[in-house]
């Protein structure tokens, strides 16, 4: 398989996932299609799973999904899937104030990515994570939390590292890599 199909409609974490795929010694093309599923709550696991399954049917063929979760341990994982909607309700500072009350800023970048082979296929999954620390915000707000999470050991920011840096470091980056094995043995 050299070709996929990866159902998602923000732009940021399309050129994300084709410039991970995209090298190695067989890269996979992907192609986007923006499908409207309407997303279940749950685990990360259980959202990626129905979700796939769904964008499976609708295409008649083999998909990805992605979700991606920020989970703090002060909160014991959450806000998880859900930071999209306490990103949009807070905004970074308010993501740095949700914790103020809190001794620990550890959190962890969670990447779940769900491939189905078609309708009838169950979903599997493949999960990367990157432990880090929830900081003030500090380079471009270009895409998402990045500019509140910066990884462990690197003394910055995912939106403070050029895309190279980021993409080899990644919670998405450890998932796909996951990912690309998986379609190499198919």
């Amino acid at each position: 398989m050299s070709k996929l199909v990866f159902v998602t409609g923000n732009a940021n974490k399309l050129k994300e996932v084709q410039a991970i795929l995209s090298t190695g010694k067989q890269p996979v093309e992907i192609h986007s299609k923006n499908l409207d599923i309407d997303e279940i709550q749950g685990s990360t696991q259980e959202v990626s799973k129905v979700k796939c399954r769904r964008a499976a049917e609708l295409l008649n063929g083999p998909c990805i999904t992605e979700d991606t979760a920020l989970c703090f341990e002060a909160l014991d994982g959450l806000p998880g899937p859900y930071i999209k909607y306490f990103l949009e309700k807070l905004g970074h500072d308010g993501i740095n104030k949700l914790l103020a009350g809190f001794e620990s800023k550890n959190a962890w970048a969670l990447c779940t990515f769900a491939y189905c082979a078609g309708p009838s296929s169950e979903p599997i999954i493949f999960e990367g994570r990157t432990d880090g620390t929830i900081v003030p915000a500090r380079g471009a707000a270009k895409f998402g939390w990045d500019p509140v999470f910066e990884p462990n050991g690197t003394g910055l920011t995912y939106a403070e590292m050029p895309a190279e840096q980021k993409n080899l470091i990644s919670h998405r980056y450890k998932a796909l890599e996951k990912l690309r094995l998986y379609i190499q043995s198919l």
